[in-house]
């Protein structure tokens, strides 16, 4: 059967000081929607999977200490489809562990690994495009399939799929080679070339096959998954999690499994998917999801804004005022405990400043 999970466990310390090792950005209701309101970007992703498949094949992988705040963000994920990890080792074991799991409940299932941080729109193609990758492994049973983004700019914050030939399956190409995220002017060329798609981060394949390439590539992670599955479900088994997950070597699904079978012809495919993609990894990311006023400032909650363009302000306070006077093409995010403002042009740094208050404040601010 066709079953997905959303990995939903990273900390998304670009968006700080709104995103917070408690309550990270997939979990924040940053999204609006069509009431007036809003909600979170896991919200946003378990309710796309729903146009493709039951919510009991939904499966959600995040961090131990997000427990509770996803069980309350979907009420209709099964508790038994939520897969914890101790710790945080990379999405190669992440990805393992839900294979694992999976398998172990429907030892023919076909996998789906989608992120928890993205807004897709038109929904309506990515049902389209994840159904033609879930169709190739009916031909190809070994086939690791990536979803990649149809490219509407030369965006240098990307790795890229560079397309072969086409697959029996339409909608689907060989992947012939995955490159890293490119300087401008490689980026240009990849754009005009036709022939790179953005790559997604998003992956369908059978679980049974993950957990294959994992021996063969990364043998060390695949023997602790197996003991991790092979004790039973429940306490025992959360005790060798406990126990052996942080053990594991601490890699990309991309590095580990992906780019090793590039090299087998006809292993690994991509998926056209021609959608507006926004990988809500910034504050400008993240403007695409806000209200924006006629000068081109986004955000949310109360803000007064005279004579000032281009900004993004956000509190997460209701009744907190925002006044902006001559302000240009700034970031401000207030929180109960952290102001924070930087130029948009600066954004991408904001990483690099919550490092600087926890060298300085240690995690109070975190």
């Amino acid at each position: 059967m066709r079953h997905a999970v959303i990995m939903a466990g990273g900390s998304g310390t670009r968006l700080w000081p709104l995103s917070r090792a408690q309550r990270p950005k997939q979990l924040l209701d940053v999204v609006a929607d069509e009431h007036g309101g809003a909600h979170s970007l896991l919200a946003e992703a378990f309710m796309r999977l729903e146009a493709v498949l039951p919510a009991d094949r939904i499966w959600v992988c995040t961090a131990a200490r997000y427990a509770d705040m996803v069980r309350a963000a979907l009420p209709r994920l099964r508790d038994d489809r939520l897969i914890l990890e101790p710790t945080a080792r990379d999405t190669a074991n992440a990805v393992g562990l839900t294979a694992a799991l999976v398998a172990d409940v429907d030892p023919d299932a076909e996998l789906a690994v989608v992120s928890a941080d993205h807004v897709i729109r038109p929904v309506e193609r990515f049902v389209t495009a994840l159904t033609t990758a879930y169709d190739l492994l009916a031909v190809r049973p070994r086939a690791l399939v990536t979803l990649g983004v149809t490219p509407t700019s030369p965006a240098t914050g990307f790795g890229y799929v560079q397309k072969g030939a086409p697959t029996e399956v339409p909608g689907a190409a060989e992947a012939a080679s995955f490159r890293e995220k490119p300087d401008l002017a490689t980026a240009e060329e990849y754009l005009a070339s036709g022939e790179y798609v953005w790559n997604s981060g998003m992956f369908v394949w059978r679980a049974q096959t993950v957990l294959d390439a994992l021996a063969d590539h990364l043998p060390e992670s695949a023997k602790g998954l197996a003991a991790i599955v092979a004790a039973p479900a429940g306490p025992e088994r959360d005790a060798v999690l406990a126990e052996v997950f942080p053990t594991l070597p601490k890699i990309s699904v991309d590095y580990a499994v992906l780019e090793p079978a590039a090299a087998e012809p006809g292993r690994v495919a991509v998926v056209d998917l021609d959608v507006e993609w926004l990988d809500i990894g910034s504050w400008p990311a993240l403007a695409h999801t806000l209200e924006t006023d006629a000068d081109g400032n986004a955000g949310r909650g109360l803000r007064v804004l005279l004579d000032s363009s281009g900004n993004v302000v956000l509190s997460d306070d209701p009744d907190h005022l925002i006044a902006l006077l001559g302000v240009r093409d700034s970031v401000v995010v207030h929180t109960a405990d952290v102001t924070m403002v930087c130029p948009v042009s600066d954004a991408e740094r904001v990483k690099q400043m919550l490092a600087e208050v926890e060298t300085r404040h240690g995690d109070r601010f975190s």
